[in-house]
């Protein structure tokens, strides 16, 4: 489909925000709001799935399959990298047992031995489990008529929100599944239908409504306010609508910097706390003040992220659209 560039940009600062979160945790800033990248990751991939399935409709099990290749490879090597790291007791306050990491390399939501929260061998990994179970929901709901399918997953999604809310659950899946961040996806779905349909929010209006999420973000960070999902998951659907709204009245042009990031995003998310740890240990050891530290951090998680893309990510990448590519065509000539 055509690149939405203003999606790419906010992929790009999704990422990097969650990048200054880690790198301010390790460096003994404060940017708590930085973990609200996760609430705007969210809502775009809810958005982007609805588009895509309505651009290029594809059966359940495509539609698995091509998430897989897209998720799986380099999530399991970075899930690897850890489980290698801790074997060599270079993370000493990791605690490995073979359920866990089972658990984290399958999407099923457990809780860590090291710890005791619901958090995968890989900490970021934690919202690949929420997107799995978007997926496998937004594949189940393929079988559907089209019209019929947003508002079956909106049900469904908002009778677990519900049932979180009335009842007690103590098990890492209920308790992981009945947040109300997973409405977040539903908000994107929702978002895209409209897009779709042309209906989107004039300029004047989308200007006000980043204005309005920018504000809140970043009042919420200066002042440093408590925040959850309830308060952060509407102000990034207020920011996904005023970038649409500027991209749809041709505000926004590709930049190749910003475009990079984007398409780098997920590597980034999922690496940049490797380089972010060496960095504060050796900012320790050469006594590298806070400011510099926090920097570095930033820079090399950013770039490793970058690299990993460049390096891993992208050639599985083509390699799986290259396989997918054949397959149609020998399906096609076997016909």
């Amino acid at each position: 489909m055509k690149t939405i560039h203003g999606i790419q940009y906010l992929r790009a600062a999704a990422a990097l925000a969650v990048v200054f979160f880690h790198a301010a945790e390790k460096t003994g800033h404060h940017f708590t709001i930085g973990a609200a990248g996760v609430d705007v990751f969210f809502v775009i991939s809810g958005f982007i799935m609805w588009v895509i399935s309505d651009r290029r409709p594809v059966t359940p099990l495509e539609f698995i399959r091509d998430r897989a290749r897209r998720v799986v490879p380099v999530y399991w090597l970075a899930t690897a990298v850890m489980v290698a790291g801790a074997l060599a007791g270079l993370f000493p306050n990791l605690v490995l047992s073979l359920e866990h990491v089972l658990a984290s390399l399958f999407f099923v939501p457990a809780r860590s031995p090291s710890s005791g929260e619901v958090w995968p061998v890989l900490v970021q990994g934690w919202t690949l489990n929420f997107e799995m179970l978007f997926y496998l929901v937004f594949a189940g709901s393929l079988v559907l008529p089209r019209n019929w399918r947003l508002p079956a997953m909106s049900g469904l999604f908002l009778a677990l929100v519900i049932a979180g809310r009335v009842a007690t659950f103590d098990g890492a899946l209920m308790l992981t599944y009945t947040r109300p961040i997973i409405l977040e996806f539903v908000a994107g779905m929702i978002i895209a239908e409209f897009w779709l349909k042309g209906r989107v929010p004039p300029l004047a209006v989308g200007s006000a409504l980043m204005a309005c999420s920018l504000g809140g973000f970043a009042l919420i960070g200066l002042l440093a306010l408590p925040f959850d999902e309830l308060i952060t998951g509407p102000l990034a659907v207020l920011l996904v609508l005023g970038v649409l709204s500027l991209e749809a009245n041709g505000c926004v042009r590709r930049v190749p910097l910003p475009a990079l990031l984007g398409d780098a995003s997920y590597s980034i998310y999922l690496w940049h706390t490797f380089a972010i740890s060496v960095v504060a240990k050796v900012a320790l050891e050469i006594d590298l003040g806070a400011p510099a530290t926090m920097f570095v951090a930033v820079l090399s998680g950013t770039l490793i992220g970058v690299a990993a893309y460049m390096m891993l990510e992208r050639p599985l990448m083509r390699r799986g659209n290259a396989r997918r590519v054949a397959g149609g065509l020998a399906g096609r000539a076997a016909e």
